[in-house]
């Protein structure tokens, strides 16, 4: 498993990281022991950096990763990398009450994030959402408070728009911004991914399958559960799912001419774009599976040169989804979104 640098400050990672979100929340029932095993699996074939949020499951995550790495080999634990998101708040019924981003919320969140993890420090300690109410000056002040004492090794950032960017890059040393980015979702291509090279600052890119939509694994007539956040996603709804599983097709005219799946074309296509925009980029896969977990990483093998990223880009332009990635009311939290 090759190891890239998060931005000029960052921890050497792996080329892929796990984004451990679904093991807990949001996509419908999970199976405890497979995701346990899911970790294993992807600590044993190198994967060192682990994604992860406070609010996923209001703690569960954090405490299946504490597992996870407890009952792990000696060496997968040391190798680990520990991501974690903080300040999203939520209420008993799971319901979002929006964010904070306090110096003190900081450092609480942190506390029982510590607690949760069983860990002395965390890699990578980032605000999942910008606090409209609280300079990004004094979220990131925080977090540098607590590298300063040994809490946390780097500040990350989390759908931050341009000038958010620079702003926290002013404050403090930035290692890597995490944001949604795939075949589907380019819109950080124009403004953000410039000031991120400029910057030094990498990138960990969510979304990489879009949720599982350009998997090349998704029906028409898939059946949700309620309490999947996919049931209420503008790309999975209405005729909006038939004409992205019509880009899918598309794309799968690529990958089946290349011999490989779907899935692993549109993680192989974010992995080219670090090159191509000179900014290391780590893909988060959302893998809850061994199964998925396996054809994940058979994406590192992909290679991809001129003439497949073009037929790429043919099959799904820029901007040829349909649908936002959230829903209405949830976009407004997204600064990176704001101009």
């Amino acid at each position: 498993m090759q190891l890239r640098q998060l931005g000029t400050t960052g921890p050497q990672v792996s080329a892929i990281g796990l984004g451990c979100m679904g093991m807990s929340a949001l996509y419908g029932p999970v199976d405890r022991a497979e995701s346990l095993a899911t970790v294993h699996a992807a600590l044993d074939a190198g994967v060192t950096l682990l994604d992860t949020g406070d609010f996923y499951a209001m703690g569960h995550n954090e405490l299946l990763i504490n597992e996870a790495l407890r009952t792990a080999p000696a060496a997968h634990r040391e190798n680990a990398l520990l991501s974690v998101k903080f300040g999203a708040l939520r209420d008993p019924g799971g319901s979002w009450s929006g964010y904070d981003g306090r110096p003190a919320a900081v450092k609480n969140f942190a506390a029982y994030s510590l607690q949760r993890l069983g860990t002395d420090h965390i890699d990578v300690y980032r605000i999942a959402r910008v606090d409209p109410d609280v300079p990004i000056e004094e979220t990131v002040g925080a977090i540098a408070e607590l590298v300063e004492a040994g809490y946390v090794r780097h500040i990350g950032l989390s759908e931050a728009g341009a000038e958010t960017i620079r702003r926290a890059a002013a404050t403090a040393p930035i290692c890597d911004l995490q944001i949604e980015y795939s075949l589907v979702s380019r819109g950080i291509e124009d403004e953000i991914l410039p000031v991120c090279r400029e910057l030094g600052v990498g990138i960990t890119a969510y979304g990489v399958l879009s949720r599982g939509l350009i998997s090349g694994h998704w029906s028409r007539d898939r059946k949700l559960a309620d309490n999947d956040f996919r049931s209420a996603s503008p790309r999975f709804g209405g005729e909006n799912i038939d004409h992205n599983l019509n880009l899918v097709e598309a794309l799968r005219k690529v990958a089946d001419d290349k011999g490989i799946s779907v899935a692993q074309t549109a993680i192989a296509w974010v992995l080219a774009q670090g090159p191509k925009h000179a900014t290391a980029i780590v893909p988060l896969i959302g893998s809850r599976t061994h199964e998925q977990l396996t054809e994940a990483l058979g994406s590192l093998g992909a290679t991809l040169d001129g003439d497949d990223l073009a037929a790429i880009e043919e099959a799904v332009p820029a901007g040829a989804a349909a649908g936002d990635r959230y829903p209405q009311a949830r976009m407004h939290d997204l600064d990176s979104e704001k101009k």
